[in-house]
C-alpha cells in the first residue's frame, strides 16, 4: 500500500496548481482523522481568482443577530469577507479576515453550528471533484500540503468547514468551493476559543 503522505506525479500535479506564496498573515483585531462523509471542497487554483484582496470589514454590531451568545458565536460576513467571533457572554471579540466562496452559487448562508474540531485535518475531494478533476489525489493527510491547513471546525452542514491554509494568497479573495479559509495562525486561535456546539451564522 502506497504512503499517503509520500509525494507521487498525481499529487504533485494537484500542489503545483496550487503552490503556497510566503505571506505574513493580518492581526487579527480585538473589540482525528475524518470520514469519508467528513471531506470538503477544496480552495480553488489562487489563478483562477481575479479580484484583489479586500480587507475594507463592514463594523457593524452584529450581535443582535444572535438571541443569546451562549456557547459562544461566529458570524461570517460573505460581503466583506471577514468572520466575527464572541466568547459566551461576549466578554472576548475577534475579526479575522477570511476567504470566501468563489461563486454565489457555491454560498450557502443560514444557520448551523460547530459539530466537530479537528487538529490535523485531514482531506478528500468530493466525488464531484474527482469526477471534474480525476488527476487528483483521493486522499492528503494532515501536514503543510493539506487544504485544510492546521486546524478545522467541521459545520453541521456536509462539505463545510471552517479551516486554516497554507496559501496565504486566498484570504480576502473569493476563492473556495463552499469553505470558510483563515490563516493558519487565525483558525488556531479560533479553534481554543470555539467550541462543539458554538453556533454560526454566515450572511
Amino acid at each position: 500500500m502506497s504512503d499517503p503522505m509520500k509525494p507521487n506525479p498525481s499529487r504533485r500535479a494537484f500542489l503545483l496548481s496550487g503552490a503556497a506564496m510566503v505571506a505574513a498573515p493580518a492581526l487579527a483585531q480585538d473589540a482525528s482523522d475524518v470520514n469519508a462523509d467528513s471531506t470538503t471542497e477544496v480552495e480553488r487554483d489562487i489563478t483562477e481568482v481575479v479580484r484583489h484582496n479586500i480587507s475594507s470589514f463592514r463594523t457593524l454590531d452584529w450581535r443582535p443577530y444572535f438571541p443569546n451568545l451562549r456557547n459562544g458565536a461566529i458570524l461570517v460576513d460573505i460581503d466583506s469577507r471577514a468572520l466575527h467571533y464572541w466568547t459566551a457572554g461576549g466578554e472576548t471579540y475577534k475579526l479575522y479576515p477570511s476567504s470566501v466562496p468563489l461563486t454565489e452559487e457555491l454560498t450557502r448562508r443560514g444557520r448551523t453550528a460547530v459539530v466537530q474540531k479537528v487538529e490535523g485535518p485531514s482531506w478528500r475531494p468530493t466525488p464531484s471533484m474527482l469526477k471534474r478533476n480525476p488527476e487528483w489525489p483521493p486522499f492528503i493527510g494532515p501536514g503543510p500540503d493539506n487544504p485544510l491547513g492546521t486546524h478545522a471546525l467541521y459545520l453541521g452542514w456536509k462539505y463545510y468547514r471552517i479551516h486554516g491554509t497554507h496559501d496565504t494568497r486566498k484570504i480576502g479573495r473569493q476563492s473556495s468551493n463552499g469553505c470558510i479559509g483563515l490563516y493558519n495562525e487565525h483558525i488556531a486561535e479560533l479553534f481554543a476559543m470555539a467550541k462543539v456546539g458554538t453556533q454560526v451564522l454566515l450572511i
